[in-house]
């Protein structure tokens, strides 16, 4: 199948790949280690999709991804139906069941993230991060080796809801505790009070307890997002992030805790004391980001509005390269991305509204 790349016409007529060049980051080669020579190399992560399958069809708004231990098989969630599913490396689906108290915002609001404790292989938890009747929630449940998804407690409260801006993805960090993203619930001035748990990235303990170490003693790792939906980490065990922006550019951030990442204040770069710009940005046209995956230290970022893939190599010191698009407008909108554990392939899951029903699709990627 023909990989679908964005393309614009060179001066000499022959085509070349689309890029968007944001005002902040460093433009270098996107190959890896060796792959440049001379006083001006600059080594980024290197690896480019390949191939696209489809794995399984018949989706209805998939959301989140967790691969299980040995990566044969993932939970995913569907927003809407508030179902959990376990899919096999080959395609096969099986319902398991659905998280107690979930509702929708007829909107973004539902059954949004999910991740698989490092040690399920002891304690069989998994947690999820839903709409529920007074706000978003993040609690733990249980998912057994018959597979059976049961109990139910709740970790977080207090994170408000909206039609839309409710973040909602869950991963655990190479320091064994949960992240998760909150958007600004259409209440932008939260973004900025530390003391509210919306426009946040937190880290917390697998009771929900704030992590060791965060910046305020608080569940709060950084603040001023508007409406995170993906993070994932570099081989150097960094913290990436994508955002949604509001009218004018979407963001992909290093994150570091105790910072500001500058919603409402900035959107985008900006030149404000105190606030952290991002390392690329795109215009939302092409992008509203989603999920994002890292391979080879190069993130792919899942586009909705503009239904491609982005590649992002990540560069020496806190560089990147210029992003490239793939697949756009092949299969829609494109909500998350993640990278099978252990190997160098991703599944990139579509969210087209579920209209008509069961229309999206999970696809496998091989990055070579």
């Amino acid at each position: 199948m023909a990989l679908g790349l964005s393309t614009v016409a060179t001066a000499s007529g022959s085509p070349a790949v689309a890029a968007v060049t944001a005002p902040s980051g460093v433009a270098c080669p996107s190959s890896g280690p060796g792959g440049t020579t001379g006083p001006a190399a600059v080594w980024c992560g290197g690896g480019v999709p390949s191939g696209i399958a489809q794995v399984s069809a018949g989706w209805s708004i998939p959301w989140g991804i967790a691969w299980l231990p040995g990566g044969r098989s993932a939970l995913v969630t569907e927003r809407d139906s508030f179902k959990v599913f376990v899919t096999t490396f080959a395609g096969g689906k099986i319902e398991v069941g659905t998280v107690p108290e979930t509702v929708t915002t007829d909107g973004e609001g539902g059954l949004l993230g999910v991740a698989v404790d490092p040690r399920w292989t002891r304690n069989h938890y998994v947690y999820f991060m839903h709409t529920a009747a007074e706000g978003n929630r993040i609690a733990r449940m249980t998912y057994d080796d018959d597979g059976v998804l049961g109990g139910y407690t709740v970790l977080v409260r207090g994170i408000a809801k909206n039609a839309n801006h409710n973040g909602g993805r869950l991963a655990f960090g190479p320091d064994g505790y949960l992240y998760a993203t909150t958007g600004d619930a259409q209440n932008p001035e939260t973004a900025q009070n530390r003391d509210s748990l919306n426009g946040k990235i937190l880290r917390m303990t697998t009771s929900g307890a704030p992590a060791p170490g965060n910046p305020f003693g608080t569940l709060v790792y950084s603040y001023g997002h508007r409406n995170p939906e993906g993070i994932a980490w570099d081989s150097r065990g960094r913290l990436w992030e994508s955002e949604l922006g509001n009218a004018a550019v979407d963001e992909l951030n290093l994150i570091k805790p105790g910072l500001n990442y500058g919603w409402p204040v900035c959107e985008g770069t900006c030149d404000v004391v105190g606030m952290t710009n991002p390392k690329r940005t795109w215009p939302v046209s092409v992008a509203s980001p989603s999920g994002i995956a890292i391979v080879r230290d190069v993130v792919y970022m899942a586009a909705l509005r503009g239904q491609r893939l982005w590649r992002i190599p990540l560069c020496q010191g806190e560089s990147t390269a210029a992003p490239t698009a793939y697949y756009t407008g092949s299969y829609g909108r494109l909500r998350t991305v993640t990278r099978i554990p252990g190997t160098d392939r991703l599944w990139l899951a579509t969210s087209n509204g579920g209209q008509p029903e069961g229309s999206d699709r999970i696809f496998r990627i091989t990055v070579r």
